[in-house]
């Protein structure tokens, strides 16, 4: 939080006295004198009414006594409305966040610890990978479970086959010690960019997920900076090489992900790390590299780990109903509840259950269409992904500031104006400055 924290929690206290969360969509409202679970969920309101409905409408019969009240909140306000709602006393019971929002709240003691409340063996029902990405240090520094996994997304590689070619490859390569080489070529034999990673510090997190697949470890037991040994140095020395040899687009120092759409939906880059579903958006947009597009695994480091992005639910302390409140959230991320929502969201799911369902429906789908059939290797590659993939980045306070400090160093590097040991050298200092409260 960019304000003195007495300050921010003026400002929201006055928002909460003034009305500020009669912005949040109310859903599904209270219809009895039964006992309220207060439910937030992230912009899925109007599109899935009739799911998340339903699903409610299930857990109440076999819940009797209990009335689930919905309210969809706009993603970009989640944090703002929930932290007036904790200082106002009327948080919800159940919250869809992101998990390193979560993290924040629990590091504060904002979150239920879910051991008390899970029933035995409910963590085997989900990606084991997935399950941790729910865990976060308490405030007296032990791990402890504060979220639930619910849906997720996977990236891979969209790939135009045509720039491949001429470049002389069949595929775009597994692992990013291939790069450079891959990157000389397309650049000598097409004159475009194989890809493009940003480096704007409070953009996209692939750059420093990288760092994390060539085996730098980022923090330590303590959060203090442990990047800066021999493997840190090398994947500074990487990304400071590529661009400095022109092998990267210059804008990635000043410009975030959506120039990466942007250049590949025109043909200037030789592949992009997405979702199976942006497959839809360029058979809009772009049709010609759409029939050129093809799905791949995506880039990883040496060990096959790649990166997945959840979304949790999670149950904040004031809750009165806690108990009912996590059998609710264990309901909604069941197998069955899970793949129904995954089919019409297009996500994944972080049950192993759910996920056995959305494999085998993909692969019993019969597509129309060439477009569809890629879109149907996609979501198939995406979900084959998650056997490997866990969250990349640690969810812990202030990764947002780690983010900033590493990418603002690595440019400096980038353009020449200090050496990638240096960068790294100083970003190490500016962290463990930070992390010892002594940041300005």
């Amino acid at each position: 939080m960019k304000t003195p924290k007495r300050l921010a929690l003026g400002l929201l206290a006055a928002a909460a006295l003034t009305g500020v969360l009669a912005a949040c969509a109310p859903a599904r409202r209270q219809t009895s004198d039964r006992i309220p679970i207060q439910f937030w969920t992230l912009d899925l309101a109007p599109k899935f009414n009739d799911y998340l409905n339903g699903v409610i409408a299930r857990w109440e019969q076999q819940n009797p006594g209990y009335d689930v009240v919905w309210t969809d909140v706009p993603w970009g306000s989640v944090e703002r409305k929930l932290l007036a709602a904790v200082f106002a006393r009327t948080a919800p019971d159940v919250v869809n966040l992101n998990p390193l929002f979560a993290a924040n709240l629990a590091s504060k003691g904002g979150l239920q610890p879910l051991e008390p409340l899970l029933p035995q063996g409910a963590a085997e029902t989900y990606l084991p990978l997935i399950w941790q990405a729910g865990q976060s240090a308490a405030p007296d520094g032990q791990l402890q479970q504060f979220a639930i996994p619910w849906y997720l997304t996977a990236r891979i590689t969209l790939a135009n086959s045509q720039l491949l070619s001429q470049a002389g490859y069949d595929a775009p390569p597994r692992t990013w010690a291939e790069v450079p080489a891959y990157a000389e070529a397309v650049k000598r034999r097409t004159g475009r960019y194989a890809l493009f990673v940003t480096v704007v510090p409070e953009d996209s997190a692939e750059l420093l997920e990288s760092l994390v697949q060539m085996g730098v470890t980022l923090l330590d037991q303590r959060q203090r900076a442990a990047f800066n040994t021999p493997a840190g140095r090398r994947a500074f020395a990487f990304w400071s090489d590529l661009y400095r040899r022109g092998l990267l687009p210059r804008e990635v120092v000043s410009q975030g992900y959506r120039r990466a759409i942007e250049l590949y939906q025109s043909g200037e880059l030789a592949q992009v790390g997405s979702g199976a579903e942006f497959l839809r958006s360029i058979q809009t947009n772009a049709p010609q590299v759409a029939a050129a597009t093809r799905p791949y695994p995506p880039l990883t480091g040496a060990n096959g780990a790649a990166n997945v992005a959840v979304m949790t639910l999670a149950i904040p302390r004031q809750s009165k109903v806690a108990g009912p409140a996590t059998r609710f959230a264990l309901f909604l991320t069941d197998a069955n509840n899970q793949a129904r929502f995954a089919e019409q969201a297009r996500v994944l799911p972080s049950s192993t259950g759910a996920l056995r369902q959305v494999e085998e429906a993909l692969a019993d789908e019969q597509p129309s269409t060439q477009a569809e059939q890629l879109v149907r290797q996609a979501r198939l590659l995406s979900a084959q992904t998650l056997s490997s993939a866990r969250v990349l980045v640690p969810a812990s306070p202030g990764v947002k500031r780690l983010q900033a400090i590493v990418y603002t160093q690595l440019q400096r590097a980038m353009l020449g104006q200090i050496s990638s040991d240096a960068a790294l050298a100083e970003a190490e200092r500016q962290w463990n400055a930070y992390a010892a409260g002594r940041w300005p």
